[in-house]
């Protein structure tokens, strides 16, 4: 049995290593034993999805998932420690004859780096290897922070800089309206361009890393998933709407979105239609489309097409990232914006961008103004607070 349990424990000690090797060192969307790592990621979101039950308002909500992300770089260092230490008693337990012995001594060698015995028959190889080992884990952990928040602030960065061009939340139709309020559509172009290269950003570092999904934005109302659906949407509008004048980065951007959304799919194990029906059935109504181009009317925003012309070619872009979007937000539970779809963790539908006064040179102050959220329905208690905007 004594060379049973040392092949035992040399496989789990294998194991395990290659583990903190594909997660922390082999840039690769987590397969077979990678996925140790996101099964960890899961419990702890699970925790604290849990905790933060008892929020009455998104706020506190956020407040609550915030720290879920470190917790999880905790939990998972925690678990290798755990495993490393079953593996190392396990090869130890020929020599001390005894799984008490073999535990404390496999224990007392990781922590002290091999200089330290615990006492009993010594076994020098084993103890060295396993002080050798944890000290190799806790630094490639130190070096690998630096790239997750790296991947981090260039997200963020991004998003922050779309509060003023979409509204909190973000919507897709506000981004349209604010950019022909202000008279700057000739920017739209540069705005696709700008989130193509961040959704090529997060296709690599949210696969790679699939902790950055638990990392929230500092500012509860800020979320990437809500802002990269937003540029979507109003890209798919803007060639809805005027596919003779509308510029061809919508389109590359488009195309970088909802592959983004579907590679990080795969990476959570699901189902993706690679090549899903232009005229199959989205979540999204016509009505709440139509209102929508409304809104684009009585602010003057130049359209080529009609609702109903539109609609086909709107919804036969919006079918390539609805369904990934709408769970990708409810999973990190981003703000309820509009156009995001139901949010499982959240009492109340989507609240609607409120949109800063126009202030024009010589002084003069038009009205703030708030579009109303399509098929919102009633706020409820404990219904998320509005977010405020700064004129």
């Amino acid at each position: 049995m004594s060379g049973f349990y040392f092949a035992l424990g040399l496989v789990i000690v294998l194991i395990t290593a290659a583990n903190v090797i594909f997660t922390l060192i082999l840039p690769r969307r987590p397969a077979g034993i990678e996925r140790l790592s996101l099964m960890v990621n899961r419990v702890v979101r699970f925790i604290f999805l849990v905790i933060s039950r008892a929020a009455k308002s998104y706020e506190v909500k956020d407040a609550l998932l915030a720290p879920a992300a470190p917790v999880a770089l905790l939990a998972q260092l925690a678990v290798w420690l755990g495993f490393f230490v079953v593996g190392y008693a396990c090869m130890l337990e020929p020599t001390t004859h005894g799984f008490a012995a073999s535990f404390t001594q496999a224990a007392v060698a990781l922590f002290s780096v091999g200089t330290a015995h615990a006492g009993g028959p010594p076994n020098q190889t084993v103890d060295i290897a396993a002080g050798a080992t944890w000290a190799v884990v806790v630094t490639l952990q130190i070096a690998y922070l630096p790239s997750l928040y790296d991947a981090f602030n260039r997200r963020e960065a991004l998003v922050a800089m779309l509060e003023s061009r979409a509204g909190l939340p973000a919507w897709g139709p506000e981004v349209l309206a604010r950019h022909q309020l202000v008279g700057i559509i000739d920017a739209l172009p540069s705005l696709y361009a700008d989130w193509e290269r961040l959704a090529a950003d997060l296709a690599e570092s949210h696969t790679t890393y699939p902790v950055l999904l638990l990392f929230r934005s500092p500012e509860p109302w800020y979320s990437w998933v809500v802002g990269l659906l937003a540029v979507l949407d109003a890209a798919a509008m803007d060639l809805a709407l005027s596919p003779d004048a509308s510029s061809s980065q919508a389109r590359l951007c488009l195309r970088m979105g909802f592959t983004t959304f579907n590679r990080i799919a795969k990476t959570l194990g699901w189902p993706v239609d690679p090549d899903p029906n232009p005229e199959g059935p989205i979540n999204l109504t016509f009505e709440e489309f139509a209102q929508a181009v409304r809104m684009l009317e009585e602010i003057g925003y130049p359209m080529e097409l009609t609702a109903e012309e539109a609609w086909p070619n709107f919804r036969g872009w919006r079918v390539n990232y609805e369904t990934n979007a709408y769970r990708l937000a409810d999973r990190v539970v981003s703000p309820p914006a509009p156009w995001s779809g139901p949010r499982t963790h959240l009492r109340s539908g989507p609240v609607a961008p409120r949109r800063p006064p126009q202030r024009s040179p010589a002084g003069k102050v038009f009205a703030a103004h708030r579009p109303e959220a399509p098929s919102s329905p009633a706020r409820r208690r404990g219904s998320p607070t509005r977010p405020r905007q700064s004129p």
